[in-house]
């Protein structure tokens, strides 16, 4: 009766890796639970999906082919681009937010345009703007930029606004750490990079007032919410962020907060359902809105009874 944090279905949303090719659902080796699916086996998760009351997806695509700049990225007819329109078709009523981002699609596996070795930040926009504007032509509902480079909010926002997709929103990968939380993602989405790492455009994990600065400069740039990545080891950027600012908060419980749960609860170390509830918990009462999550299915069974 007097609990004061509930956590409800309608609170995540959940990661998806769409690959190319057709029957194809190959389980994710560090993330048991999670695949790497076609188009065709999206579809028929994202009905699952719907059936236990979540009510968005996040997509990561897995394109056919790589190359220095990542054109697969913004191709009309890319992996990312099909899945939106088979899943619009579909379930219509499903909200789906696509990744923004390079590193999926370049074959140096970095966030962007390289140049002697070191990401291009203003060149890269340019490609960004166009991801996402194929992205909402495709059908998505919002965008959810997640590289890290300088400006790329105001860039795709007036890309989208001149394209007419004044009405999709944005999502801000605004506070993304350089975290070692993201080993198993890079098995997921086969986006580790070829040379060095990314912390020159990611966030050192040992600041916090950095991440008020980097929030606050994105919703100048017309983010219409933001995001703390990783959620478990940064509970305290969460809080800081909501009694900061007066937009929605979303947190990214990630691939290796999710696998270290997965492997524990595997061996009978702990209590598998109880330690993911705690979590999850503990995230939404930190004050983040929304949460992704890979948990989100196995979580909204227990919640939904």
């Amino acid at each position: 009766m007097v609990r004061e944090t509930a956590v409800s279905p309608d609170d995540f949303i959940y990661p998806l890796f769409v690959t190319h090719g057709r029957g194809i659902k190959k389980e994710i080796s560090s993330m048991p639970g999670c695949y790497q699916e076609s188009v065709d086996k999206i579809v028929r998760s994202t009905k699952e999906i719907h059936s236990l009351g979540i009510p968005s997806i996040l997509l990561f695509g897995i394109p056919e082919y790589k190359d220095e700049k990542g054109s697969s990225a913004y191709d009309e007819r890319g992996v990312v681009q099909k899945a939106i329109k088979a899943v619009k078709d579909a379930v219509p009523e499903l909200y789906v937010i696509t990744d923004v981002c390079m590193c999926e699609y370049t074959s140096h596996g970095h966030c962007g345009i390289v140049e002697k070795g070191d990401v291009n930040n203003d060149k890269t926009l340019k490609l960004l703007a166009m991801e996402a504007v194929s992205h909402a032509k495709a059908g998505a509902d919002m965008v959810a930029p997640s590289d890290m480079m300088d400006g790329r909010v105001a860039a795709i926002r007036a890309a989208l606004d001149e394209a007419g997709f004044s009405g999709i929103p944005i999502m801000s990968y605004a506070a993304k750490y350089a975290s070692a939380f993201y080993g198993p993602f890079r098995e997921a989405a086969e986006s580790a990079p070829k040379f060095g790492d990314r912390r020159s455009y990611q966030m050192d994990p040992a600041n916090r007032r950095e991440a008020l600065k980097e929030i606050a400069l994105d919703i100048e740039e017309g983010a219409d919410i933001v995001m703390v990545k990783p959620a478990l080891s940064y509970l305290d950027i969460i809080s800081d962020v909501k009694s900061s600012f007066d937009v929605p908060v979303a947190a990214y419980n990630v691939s290796g907060e999710y696998s270290l749960v997965k492997a524990a609860g595997k061996m009978g170390w702990i209590d598998e359902k109880s330690i993911m509830m705690e979590i999850l918990t503990s995230i939404k009462r930190a004050g983040a809105d929304l949460i992704l999550t890979y948990f989100a299915k196995d979580a909204a069974k227990i919640l939904n009874g």
